[in-house]
């Protein structure tokens, strides 16, 4: 399934609002996506101001989306993606005149690329899937990184220090620009893909491939030695240039917050291929699109880690309130005292960028807030429950985290009930419900509508 074929099915199910008027890509159209951030429909922007290209917001927005993207249902999404991680499939890779679209010179003012918040540096690419390989071609990545436009044919790239950023090092020691393909309007399953964190050297259009059941075809770039999925609705072809740098930022990143302004690498532009009636694929900074492709990944990292401490995992949740990156909530069943602990350490270690974590037995729902909070009051104390790990490498999407190296203290609360105590004390009072009591709530329920 391509990514317009996906976005044709969720249109056939009712999930697509389409915006027929007229939007700006400065502000306004950020502002409609926020203002429908929360389990929203996706958004397909129409009529775009000074624009002929129509703009899809909010396509992974919600759980349930990503999951029909994937053909699961939510209790196998955590082992889709992590089988998918153990056995990467490579996909078939046609050359460069197997593209069906339109190949044109570079001018990245015709491509409507949003302006998100009032104190952005400027128009921001925030989908994109960078493809790049070493210079002796032995190791590849995929990942998905944010491009601030500078001019007609330039951009700024943030590299956090992971592993496009050790290929441009590399590239760097050989004296040569790292060349790349940026991919907008790709299937789910890619952008998944290039959001996990497989160990280096293993390339996520692999895991994309396995996810999609062997169903990825990749297409060769003219100008540069990189690959994007056949089916991508826009495909810059670029240089990362490895002697040239610029300030990049400020930015609003998963916290909603802004990034310091840092010294970045310049990437030009050499080529652009398109589809003829492209459509521009936004992903508002912040909202609930970015949190679950980001956090989906680590949350089955989460599941897999403590899975090996206890004996079964329920749920993860990277809640929102946490940027969908700082805060996890994690249900469990548990044998003995202790394994909350456990769980915890595990979780940290699974995903260390992780700040708070919080474990909570089977009966309580991840991602009911006050639910989990109800568990903290009745079930946590702070003198025999809490784990404090100071100075911890971090996140530096963390404000109050060092900004350079993302040092920062950690907590880790055991919320399970104790089997030192009786149980009890900590069960939730039941009314039992008959079926005229049911049937009386179902009506009055129907009338309050």
């Amino acid at each position: 399934m391509s990514f317009r074929q996906f976005l044709n099915e969720m249109d056939s199910c009712g999930e697509v609002l389409r915006v027929k008027d007229n939007v700006s890509t400065k502000f306004d159209m950020s502002y409609v996506i926020k203002s429908f951030d929360n389990e929203g429909p996706i958004l397909m922007f129409e009529s775009v101001k000074g624009f002929s290209t129509k703009v899809v917001a909010n396509l992974c927005g919600t759980r349930k989306r990503i999951c029909k993207a994937l053909g699961v249902d939510q209790s196998q999404l955590y082992p889709k993606l992590l089988e998918a991680l153990k056995s990467p499939r490579k996909p078939r890779v046609l050359e460069a005149d197997a593209f069906e679209g339109i190949c044109e010179e570079p001018n990245l003012y015709k491509i409507p690329i949003l302006t998100h918040f009032e104190r952005d540096a400027g128009p921001y690419i925030t989908a994109a899937v960078i493809h790049a390989k070493d210079p002796r071609g032995e190791v590849e990545n995929v990942s998905i990184h944010r491009l601030q436009v500078l001019d007609e044919k330039h951009l700024a790239i943030r590299l956090v220090p992971r592993h496009l950023y050790k290929l441009w090092q590399n590239a760097k020691a050989s004296g040569v620009d790292l060349d790349v393909a940026i991919a907008i309007g790709v299937h789910p399953a890619v952008l998944l893909a290039a959001a996990s964190s497989p160990p280096f050297g293993i390339n996520e259009f692999e895991i994309a491939n396995s996810i999609m059941n062997n169903e990825l075809t990749l297409i060769q770039c003219r100008n540069v030695d990189a690959c994007a999925p056949m089916d991508a609705e826009l495909i810059l072809e670029g240089k990362i240039s490895t002697t040239k740098e610029v300030p990049e930022g400020p930015f609003v990143d998963i916290t909603g917050t802004y990034d310091i302004v840092r010294n970045q690498p310049v990437v030009e532009i050499v080529n652009v291929m398109r589809r003829e009636d492209y459509i521009y694929q936004a992903i508002l900074p912040s909202g609930a699109e970015h949190k679950l492709l980001m956090g989906l990944p680590r949350e089955a990292s989460i599941y897999e880690a403590v899975s090996k401490v206890v004996p079964k995992v329920h749920a993860v949740n990277l809640s929102f309130g946490g940027g969908g990156w700082l805060h996890a909530i994690i249900s469990i069943e548990k044998q003995l005292d202790g394994d909350g602990k456990n769980a915890l350490l595990a979780a940290f270690a699974a995903h260390p960028s992780l700040k708070h974590a919080i474990v909570v037995d089977s009966d309580i729902d991840v991602y009911n807030l006050v639910d989990v909070e109800w568990a903290i009051a009745t079930r946590f104390q702070a003198s025999e429950d809490l784990i404090v790990i100071p100075n911890a490498r971090g996140s530096t999407l963390d404000s109050s985290a060092d900004q350079e190296t993302g040092t920062t203290s950690k907590m880790g609360i055991d919320a399970t009930i104790p089997f030192t105590k009786p149980r009890d004390k900590f069960e939730r009072a039941k009314i039992p419900v008959s079926v005229n009591a049911k049937k009386l709530v179902e009506k009055l329920l129907n009338i309050s509508k």
